[in-house]
């Protein structure tokens, strides 16, 4: 089994950082980095005000249900992509893009971090530049997109198998 980082960048919904720490922890996840407006559970030394960090840990636990203590996690302003390629990791975005390959075409590296973008926008063009590969899942109905959380879920499962 690979081993997996997730980063979640300007993931706006509370709802889908805690169902990505559930599906995280489900998987195996090694850590989450949650970067940029990306809500996150209070931490040691956390610097917000203690009342929007217990606020907004309160709303991730509703979906994380607790994940959110298992799964080792980190808030960074903006993602350390270059450290993580020196570390080994081969990082991969989750986005459709024309450099986009199938998911399921897709083999896994030994250590991967999955990136994943904002629920409407998707990845930024600065941190899209600096993936090592771009990964999508095909969609067979109208909409363009899944959730986020759903993606990661999807991404994940055949990431790991």
């Amino acid at each position: 089994m690979p081993e997996i980082i997730v980063i979640a960048h300007n993931i706006r919904s509370t709802h889908n950082v805690g169902s990505i720490f559930r599906t995280a922890e489900g998987f195996g996840v090694t850590k989450i980095i949650l970067s940029g407006y990306t809500p996150y559970p209070v931490f040691s030394g956390d610097t917000r005000l203690p009342h929007i960090a217990q606020k907004l840990t309160a709303q991730i636990y509703k979906t994380a249900l607790g994940a959110e203590d298992i799964v080792p996690f980190e808030y960074q302003d903006h993602p350390d992509i270059t450290s993580l390629r020196d570390e080994g990791f081969r990082i991969v975005g989750l986005e459709q893009d024309s450099r986009s390959v199938l998911l399921a075409d897709y083999q896994t590296p030994d250590r991967v971090v999955l990136l994943l973008g904002e629920e409407v926008h998707g990845i930024t063009d600065d941190l899209r530049e600096l993936c090592d590969d771009l990964i999508e899942i095909p969609m067979q109905g109208q909409k363009e997109s899944f959730n986020v959380s759903v993606a990661t879920g999807i991404a994940l499962y055949a990431l790991s198998t």
